[in-house]
């Protein structure tokens, strides 16, 4: 009797999640527990649209990157040494590597996006936040 095995990898659910939700991203570099995504958002109609890199790395958390239109210095929850964006404070959210990128980071991407764009309108930051006064500075691999 042949037992049926699932031969699709982590790498593979991510790729198939991001085609059928985000067709417009499009996997720029694949590696056996790795992928990066790269494609574009528009958190509402009247704002500009945002080529966004994303990579997936198994169980260390998503890094987002905004390729165009290049952000202002020193925007509110960014990681300056890595270049990505901090979307979620690792308290309120945990990631691992069966979450899709496409259920849980790129709605959340979109979000920060919207308040990026609020705050640069505004000066203030309407997103949620989360207070790193008395914890360990978070990593931003």
């Amino acid at each position: 009797m042949a037992i049926y095995r699932n031969k699709s990898t982590k790498v593979d659910v991510q790729i198939g999640a991001m085609k059928s939700i985000y067709p417009q991203f499009k996997v720029i570099k694949k590696k056996s527990a790795e992928v990066e995504f790269v494609g574009v958002l528009q958190p509402k109609p009247e704002f500009r649209k945002f080529k966004i890199s994303v990579k997936y790395r198994g169980n260390l958390k998503p890094q987002v990157k905004v390729i165009e239109p290049k952000l202002v210095e020193n925007p509110p929850h960014f990681y300056k040494s890595s270049g990505t964006l901090c979307l979620y404070h690792p308290k309120d959210f945990r990631w691992t590597k069966d979450k899709l990128i496409a259920k849980y980071i790129l709605p959340i991407t979109s979000a920060w996006l919207y308040f990026y764009e609020v705050w640069l309108e505004t000066g203030v930051w309407y997103g949620p936040e989360a207070s790193h006064e008395n914890s360990k500075n978070p990593k931003d691999d």
